[in-house]
């Protein structure tokens, strides 16, 4: 229970009597007259007013007259005969033009009720749909209270004798209602209520003495008692659904309210109650209280005498008193147009107009009732932005006083509304630090923390030296729940110092970059960081072991090179299960790592060497610093029996083929290092017989001179020559390397006899008898050529002469044609036949069978064709010749010229494959003849 006098008391509402509106001259109808014009400004009810309802836009009015008035929002009063006698009962559906009233028509007890239907008229009235006699049964009672249903299914009238009657079906019709007794009772009934929840209807009953519900959307209209008090009339009414539709009974000393099924809260307002009314979230209360009369701003000292009634606006939920005032003789309060209005006896209506809620709110802060605001915005529904900002000044009242705690506590309601910084900036005292935590810690709760707030937060905690709190803020189970930016974080405990917390969540998160960085440059942990990172997969472990190899390598040089191998070969993180080991692993480039081995020769050897072994397709690099390290080692090693090893070892890499393309870096490396074996081994692979030669004249080696040109001299002749030049030049004793060169520039015609003279003329020690030999053999060779020359030109010169003959002997005498066989089928001669000069002769059907032109003999066709196309190639070049010169002198560009023709291949040696004679004409002369044969040559028959 709650006292009242517990409850602070507010104006929150505005009272003014109605006015007539402007240009209504006429008082309203029944009126009493007034004196003075300042009077009649006021709006005035007629007398007699006995009962009131609202709804659908209008104040309705019932008189002692049988008349019925409405008063619309234009303030225009209308009404209606309704009855002959009075009018004692009116219900106003809110969802329905429906209106529904009790009233006599004759002298005595018999009230009748009327249905009217106000969209409807008749004859200028509203349409009365149905009427019915109110009395259940036959006794007759006077009606003491009146309730429909919005659905128009129900109707229930309530009677001075106890008893209640039920309409059930469609009021507004006789044919579709049925009417029987509810309840009964001994004492009367002073309120009825209707309750809809869900499918299911409830009908509130009150009297003087208790208070029942009725389920009356069922069968057998089962009763509930909920109470054994009851009230006076007019003393009911069924809250809103901020209160859960809940029947409010107010009695003298307390107001209750109900359930279907039980009884709720009760509040303990004093006084006696004479209306009870609910109005949007408000219980209003009209009271007369004959001990005290409440002091009201609204009255004076006269205005409180013992008979003066209060009204009194309740706000349950909030438990405030939203208005109090005093007034004479309340007929009745009604609810309309979103304000209330209070009917006084003398015919006034007084509006009283709710103030809006930033009013309401703007008096609750002048008295700093904060907490008040805060639960009035909330009923009042208002949106978070406003909240907030009552937040903040609550927030800011309490800092103003010294109540930090409280007032962090409304700034975190603030959160996602005001801005962080304006909280930060009141408690970055180093006495505040706690409240400034709590802020901070709801801020990252509520994931709107930037990282700026992270580094304040865990700096916090650092001040604190509050390591719970620490591992509770940055140990979340899942990647979900992290209200803050991690990578602030770490940075932040790696720079207080926390390095175990930053590891956590450097691990947690999968931020192996900073992990590793505090491993190696903070804690200085190797074995721990090179483990993490063979947990890593591929792409990161590759990636960090290119950033921190160097560092690595030079604290824990073996367990690095282990993992590279193992990066480098078939990488598979090692926090992989063995039912994984038959997936292919990756692996990286190893060529890629080996500036990490800078200042680790011997691990960089075993590392490379495992590559070029279990890995033959390396990259090139692995055998290029595979070949410079051992070359390097070799250099350096003064134990012969190592040193033999390490050469071998060199050379077989050079022979494993894989220096081909990168010819040119191998042999400086052997170079570099004076490595002449391999450099040879080079040479030879790359056919540089030139260098070779070279190599063993520097040295002085003649019998290697020798080998090199017995070996490559059929490859490359030039190196008898220079051969003989190196011997040529050496003023020792060279006799028997010359000779051995000579013998092979003879046999080859490698050099002409003069020119070999001249060269071993510089050799002071070479005599005539090193060379009288291969002069001697040359002087016979040339003379046995002289002699077959001289042999071959003098059969030439015959075979001109005897051909001339021939052709002279066709030009003068006839040519008898004496061949009895074909020349094609050696068959005899018949006639058709066909005789060439040549002295073939042919069948004609054979002749046409094989020939390829009636001119040619078939028989001397090759032959001819082949002299032909020699004399067609002469002219050819003779021509192209003539062309190529005069382009050649006119051209810009000499080069270009040249480089055409030699594309077209003009410069290309001709060679004509042709069966040798037993013996020939010089070239010209055997051409020229040729051309004459064939040109004389004609067909005969």
């Amino acid at each position: 229970m709650a006292a009242y006098l517990q409850w602070r008391r507010f104006v929150f509402f505005d009272k003014e009597l109605v006015k007539e509106p402007v240009g209504n001259d006429g008082a309203a109808p029944g009126a009493a007259p007034t004196a003075g014009s300042a009077a009649s400004k006021f709006l005035c009810l007629p007398p007699g007013i006995t009962v009131c309802d609202s709804g659908r836009g209008s104040l309705v009015f019932g008189d002692m007259e049988g008349q019925i008035w409405f008063l619309p929002r234009s303030l225009q009063l209308t009404g209606f005969q309704a009855y002959k006698l009075r009018v004692t009962h009116l219900y106003q559906l809110k969802q329905h033009n429906i209106l529904a009233s009790v009233g006599e028509d004759e002298e005595g007890i018999n009230p009748l009720v009327k249905i009217w239907n106000l969209e409807k008229r008749d004859g200028g009235n509203p349409l009365c749909t149905r009427i019915f006699p109110a009395i259940p049964g036959t006794e007759p009672t006077v009606v003491s209270c009146l309730t429909v249903h919005e659905n128009l299914n129900f109707m229930a009238i309530g009677f001075t004798d106890g008893s209640v009657t039920l309409n059930k079906g469609d009021i507004t019709r006789d044919r579709h209602s049925k009417t029987q007794i509810l309840h009964k009772g001994n004492y009367p009934v002073t309120g009825l209520a209707f309750r809809q929840a869900g499918k299911t209807t409830h009908l509130f009953v009150v009297t003087t003495e208790n208070v029942q519900s009725y389920i009356v959307s069922g069968k057998d209209y089962p009763r509930v008692e909920l109470d054994t008090h009851g009230c006076g009339l007019r003393c009911s009414a069924l809250s809103d659904p901020s209160q859960d539709l809940q029947f409010i009974v107010a009695g003298d000393d307390c107001v209750y309210l109900y359930q279907p099924d039980e009884r709720g809260p009760c509040f303990a307002f004093e006084g006696h109650k004479l209306i009870a009314h609910w109005f949007r979230g408000y219980l209003v209360i009209v009271s007369r209280d004959r001990k005290v009369s409440p002091k009201s701003e609204f009255t004076s000292q006269d205005s409180q005498s013992s008979d003066k009634q209060i009204l009194n606006i309740y706000d349950l939920c909030n438990k405030f008193i939203a208005y109090s005032a005093v007034f004479e003789d309340v007929v009745d309060v009604l609810a309309e147009w979103g304000s209330l209005y209070v009917l006084t006896r003398d015919g006034r209506v007084h509006a009283l107009q709710e103030k809006d809620t930033q009013t309401k709110l703007e008096m609750l802060f002048k008295k700093n009732l904060f907490e008040m605001a805060i639960n009035l915005a909330k009923s009042q529904h208002l949106d978070s932005d406003g909240l907030a900002q009552i937040f903040m000044q609550y927030g800011d009242h309490l800092y103003s006083k010294g109540n930090h705690d409280g007032a962090v506590q409304q700034y975190i309601r603030t959160i996602g509304k005001l801005e962080p910084s304006y909280v930060i900036r009141k408690f970055l005292d180093a006495q505040r630090i706690h409240n400034l935590t709590a802020y901070l810690q709801t801020l990252h709760r509520q994931s709107l923390a930037n990282a700026d707030h992270t580094t304040l937060l865990l700096n916090c905690y650092t001040k604190l030296k509050d390591s719970s709190k620490l591992e509770e803020f940055i140990k979340t189970k899942s990647e979900s729940e992290v209200h803050f930016d991690v990578e602030t974080a770490i940075k932040v405990l790696r720079q207080a110092g926390y390095y175990s917390h930053a590891l956590y969540l450097a691990e947690n998160h999968a931020h192996h970059e900073w992990y590793l960085k505090i491993q190696l440059e903070d804690i200085k942990n190797y074995q721990e960081a090179l483990q993490y990172i063979g947990k890593l997969p591929f792409e990161q472990a590759e990636s960090n072991m290119k950033r921190y190899g160097k560092t690595l390598m030079h604290h824990i040089p073996e367990q690095t090179t282990q993992l590279l191998k193992g990066l480098c070969t078939d990488y598979r993180p090692s926090t992989e299960g063995r039912g994984d080991r038959e997936a292919p692993g990756c692996r990286a480039n190893s060529e890629e790592f080996i500036p990490i081995f800078a200042n680790n020769p011997r691990e960089l050897k075993a590392f490379l060497e495992h590559m070029s072994e279990v890995q033959p397709d390396s990259p090139q690099g692995v055998y290029d610093t595979l070949l410079e390290l051992r070359l390097q080692n070799w250099a350096h090693e003064k134990e012969p029996q190592v040193k033999e090893k390490l050469h071998a070892e060199a050379i077989s890499l050079l022979k494993s083929g894989r220096f081909c393309d990168v010819f040119d870096k191998a042999l400086v490396l052997c170079q570099m290092h004076d490595f002449q074996d391999g450099v040879l081994y080079l040479y030879e692979q790359g056919k540089l017989f030139q260098q070779i030669m070279h190599y063993h004249m520097q040295h002085e080696q003649y019998r290697q001179v020798i080998a090199v040109c017995e070996r490559h001299g059929e490859q490359d002749p030039s190196l008898w020559e220079q051969a003989l030049s190196y011997f040529a030049r050496k003023e020792e004793d060279c006799k028997e390397y010359v000779a051995a060169v000579l013998k092979h520039i003879e046999t080859r015609n490698l050099m002409p006899p003069l020119l070999v003279v001249q060269t071993l003329a510089h050799n002071s020690t070479a005599t005539l008898s090193v060379i009288r030999d291969y002069l001697v053999q040359k002087l016979q060779k040339q003379s046995q050529q002289i002699a077959q020359d001289e042999l071959r030109v003098r059969r030439y010169r015959e075979e001109t002469t005897r051909i001339r003959q021939e052709i002279q002997e066709l030009k003068a005498s006839p040519k008898i044609f004496q061949k009895t066989k074909c020349s094609i089928c050696n068959s005899a001669l018949e006639l058709p036949s066909v005789h060439f000069l040549c002295g073939h002769s042919f069948h004609q059907h054979c002749f046409e069978s094989y020939s390829e032109s009636d001119a040619d003999c078939p028989t001397c066709l090759p032959e001819n064709r082949k002299v032909m196309d020699m004399i067609r190639a002469q002219e050819q070049k003779r021509d192209l010749h003539d062309q190529f010169q005069h382009q050649l002198k006119c051209s810009n560009d000499s080069f270009s010229v040249i480089a055409d023709y030699f594309g077209r291949g003009v410069f290309n040696k001709l060679t004509l494959l042709t069966d040798p004679p037993t013996a020939r004409l010089p070239p010209s002369l055997e051409a020229g003849l040729q051309r004459d044969l064939l040109m004389h040559s004609r067909r005969g028959t």
